[in-house]
């Protein structure tokens, strides 16, 4: 993950150049939002899914930096005061901090347009078709049945004043965090014109992982130091949010997030050895302390 952080790092070198120009603060906030730190964990999974299909290196990159670039759009605008309100991230003042407020929300819609932009150019992938169902799944993975559908079921729930039921912080969350690594997981796929049947493992695969990830992100933030988990922690019960790890407790959600790490390792069955990274990638998800 650190060998595929470093070139998808890179890649996001390139594709968000360095500023120049009236317009540099603008790349500047950008680059602070998605250059550096973070685990990757989203675009390490294009490129793992897209090696079991033989895809070029190059493709495989933009299609990860694409996801990385929507992914960190997303966190620059939930870090913002009317969401979150969060002073750190990834072990780095938050854009709102580093730069102002209105700089910030510029960044993430820049971010997210420069995403579909990478995706849509041919140098992504020769056949036209593969870019248009990537850039299709990436829409639908960051839009109102996606990560924007998700904060704003997340907002409601801050305002419900009654605890949520378990399916539907599950629903919340698969929303929010689950549907983008969803989606990380099957592009690879998508750019190797895998069988409709390996679509669906990798996007069953990505489905459990994002919720298990999701709940040891929830963990996290209950037991982790903020130098740990490299942003503020603790916010979820001083906020009232609703996670699983709040309503059933800490031990009950760590089980549950390992057996769905262990039903995520088993869409991948099918593909034997190949595919022992990203099993341990689900064991890594649920174990890692940051």
């Amino acid at each position: 993950m650190a060998e595929a952080a470093a070139e998808i790092d890179a890649a996001l070198d390139v594709l968000i150049p360095r500023p120049e120009g009236p317009e540099s603060r603008l790349f500047e906030a950008m680059r602070h939002a998605a250059i550096g730190g973070g685990k990757r964990l989203r675009g390490f999974l294009v490129l793992e899914g897209a090696r079991q299909f033989g895809v070029g290196r190059d493709s495989a990159l933009r299609a990860a930096a694409a996801v990385e670039m929507l992914h960190a759009y997303s966190l620059v605008h939930d870090d913002l005061p009317c969401m979150d309100d969060d002073d750190l991230r990834r072990g780095k003042p938050t854009v709102h901090k580093a730069f102002d407020e209105a700089t910030a929300v510029l960044a993430g819609d820049a971010l997210q347009a420069n995403a579909f932009y990478a995706l849509a150019e041919p140098e992504t992938h020769a056949d036209p078709a593969v870019r248009a169902e990537l850039c299709r799944g990436l829409a639908r993975a960051a839009g109102p049945r996606g990560m924007c559908g998700g904060q704003m079921l997340d907002m409601l729930a801050g305002e419900a004043g009654g605890p949520l039921e378990e399916a539907e912080i599950g629903r919340l969350q698969l929303l929010k965090t689950g549907k983008l690594i969803e989606f990380a997981a099957e592009a690879g796929a998508i750019l190797g014109k895998a069988p409709p049947q390996l679509r669906h493992a990798f996007a069953a695969y990505g489905r459990d992982l994002g919720a298990a990830f999701q709940i040891a992100d929830d963990l996290l933030d209950a037991t982790a130091s903020a130098e740990e988990a490299g942003k503020r922690t603790g916010k979820d019960a001083e906020a009232g949010k609703a996670t699983l790890v709040g309503l059933l407790g800490i031990p009950r959600a760590r089980l549950h997030a390992e057996r769905l790490a262990a039903q995520a390792a088993a869409h991948l069955d099918a593909l034997g050895g190949r595919a022992d990274l990203l099993r341990a990638l689900a064991d890594y998800a649920i174990a890692r302390r940051s």
